[in-house]
């Protein structure tokens, strides 16, 4: 099918220069574009936008077909995929979604890693990662955000302070995802040192301007850090090579001269596929690693998984001192455990370790509250429609603080006017010119209202695609990460992943995608995703405070019953404000009096 691959300049183009019969349709094909760009795209000539193997499509013949469907649509047709094959377009209402897909939807006896290589082979399934297969990516910028409140976060729980100055954040990985945790550290005003095997991935960031600096001594690099350390110096440093080496090298230096030289850790290597080049061992060179994965891969499985028990050892010796680890969602851990690593936490929870994950003990409390990676893209490709939709967001945020909140809240409102006002110094628009920001329902659908107005007046000059990451308060059910934090027992379960996705088409979504797969890999999670079109009509912000306020409080109302405290307080509040919503809590159900009052006919 490579002989299907366009020769045309892959990038998201002006809406108005795709040749469609609705704005929907041309929205879609900006973002598919978009996701296929090679400034955006891991592999592009692959289809894989991130994660080493999260594609759009399984091939090109099928990029061809879909946006044929899409130039054909009406508004009363619904676009069906497959796994990255077009079904075709199917009648139905303007209501309802203009496209529908799913991604990797396996019988559960048959979703092992070893069943989707033989499925995926065949041309039959596809991993989609998260946005990648909704088409909703909008390159790093998305992680670079997380990845940002994240260590901010860290920062405050762990070491107790707010300014991270002089303060040591080690990791590893720099392609599609993990690339955003050079820029992350040099936001946050730390000295981040992230290791990557593959030079090219390495030389990408640094001529983005995204790492600061290269090496690929561990000397020089453990010489730069004690420097930075002292002067308090804010510095991304890129270590070519692998990370083992540098985390055995740190414990060197501690045993040597009794001096900890770091203070937050954690691993963004692609460990959802460890044994086809998402974990590289640390025995064996970038190439032939590569090589021996092709040639003999149980001999690369054993030299993965003793890379792996070395790297947690390591790490455990470092976590005597004053230093914090937690696993990034990438399925670290997990892999770790696999392979027998010194990871277990006696008398856990299933989805426990040594180590939190960082939604257990960071980003749990923050989705508790409904905020979560909302994001919108500008469809006119012009970077002064995304500036206005900056000073708007940043406006309507103020707005929301002035009419009074809890202090959490008002604390992440903050953090997420102070990341608005800053993107443009950062030059994080890469592709699409789109925005992140962590907000709650109230945020959302304010956000949302001011944009279509905004449309609707000519201040922004095409539609805005509203969406989010599928890492979000409701649309992702993954036990060892995003639902890692509930101990209800039903961390394991999927009903809020697939309960958003339907919820979301029938509220009015443009599109909707439920995934197999994403984050922490296949089988280990459900996910889904949406695209909202704001046109500037009253249709348009109505579809978008009804939808957003599912897409929210449907995943605050699922932790509520695990026991969250701060879900629970959110989600009386959202009740009191809107009269439309019952949600019978679990203080209810347990006083039996309350419950014979709520069954009475």
């Amino acid at each position: 099918m490579y002989r299907f691959s366009p020769r045309i300049e892959m990038r998201a183009y002006p809406v108005k220069q795709y040749p469609c019969r609705t704005k929907a349709a041309a929205a879609i094909m900006h973002m598919i574009m978009n996701n296929l760009d090679p400034a955006v795209a891991q592999f592009p000539q692959e289809l894989v936008t991130y994660g080493g193997n999260g594609q759009v499509f399984s091939n090109w013949a099928q990029f061809w077909l879909t946006m044929s469907y899409l130039s054909q649509m009406t508004e009363e047709q619904t676009l069906v995929m497959y796994s990255g094959h077009p079904l075709g377009l199917f009648p139905s209402s303007p209501g309802a979604p203009r496209l529908v897909i799913t991604n990797g939807m396996v019988i559960p006896n048959y979703s092992s890693r070893e069943e989707y290589e033989k499925l995926f082979a065949m041309g039959v399934t596809m991993y989609g990662q998260m946005t990648a297969g909704s088409y909703c990516y909008i390159g790093p910028q998305g992680i670079v955000h997380g990845t940002v409140l994240t260590v901010l976060n860290a920062g405050r729980r762990y070491l107790g302070v707010e300014d991270l100055a002089g303060k040591v954040f080690v990791t590893s990985g720099l392609g599609g995802m993990s690339g955003a945790q050079a820029k992350a550290s040099v936001i946050v005003g730390c000295i981040g040192v992230i290791a990557e095997v593959d030079k090219a991935a390495l030389m990408k960031r640094h001529q983005q301007g995204w790492l600061m600096e290269v090496t690929d001594s561990l000397d020089q690099c453990i010489k730069r850090l004690r420097e930075a350390r002292k002067t308090k110096e804010v510095l991304s440093l890129g270590y070519h090579g692998n990370v083992v080496d540098l985390w055995e090298r740190l414990v060197q230096e501690l045993d040597k001269t009794g001096e900890l030289l770091v203070d937050l850790g954690s691993d963004q290597t692609s460990c959802h596929n460890p044994f086809n080049g998402g974990y590289y061992p640390v025995q064996l060179g970038f190439a032939e690693a590569q090589s021996l994965m092709a040639s003999d891969p149980a001999t690369f499985k054993k030299l993965v998984q003793e890379s792996l028990r070395r790297q947690v050892s390591a790490i455990n010796r470092l976590a005597k001192e004053n230093f914090f680890f937690w696993d990034y969602g990438n399925a670290f851990l997990l892999e770790a455990q696999r392979a027998g690593a010194d990871v277990e936490k006696k008398g856990a929870e299933r989805t426990e370790f040594r180590y939190p994950s960082y939604v257990q003990h960071i980003m749990g409390d923050i989705f508790s509250q409904g905020f979560g990676p909302f994001r919108w893209v500008c469809t006119s490709g012009d970077p002064q429609d995304l500036a206005v939709t900056d000073q708007l967001a940043t406006s309507v945020l103020e707005k929301v603080i002035a009419g009074g909140v809890n202090p959490a809240v008002k604390l992440q409102y903050m953090d997420n006017i102070r990341w608005i006002r800053e993107a443009a110094k950062h030059r994080l628009v890469v592709g699409s010119q789109a925005r992140i920001l962590y907000s709650d329902q109230k945020g959302r659908v304010a956000i949302a209202v001011a944009f279509n107005q905004a449309i609707a007046h000519g201040k922004i000059k095409a539609p805005v695609v509203l969406s989010r990451d599928h890492h979000d308060v409701s649309g992702t059910d993954s036990p060892f990460r995003e639902t890692s934090n509930i101990y209800d027992g039903s961390a394991f379960c999927a009903d809020m992943a697939v309960q958003n996705f339907v919820g979301d088409a029938f509220r009015g979504a443009t599109w909707v995608a439920l995934h197999n797969g994403g984050g922490v890999g296949w089988g280990e999670v459900m996910n889904g995703g949406f695209g909202l079109v704001l046109d500037g009509t009253q249709e348009a912000e109505q579809r978008a405070k009804m939808m957003l306020g599912w897409d929210v409080s449907n995943g605050v109302a699922r932790r509520c019953w695990s026991g969250n405290q701060k879900a629970y307080e959110i989600i009386c509040e959202t009740m009191r404000e809107n009269k439309g919503l019952v949600v019978t809590l679990p203080h209810q159900v347990a006083d039996e009096h309350m419950l014979q009052q709520a069954l009475r006919p």
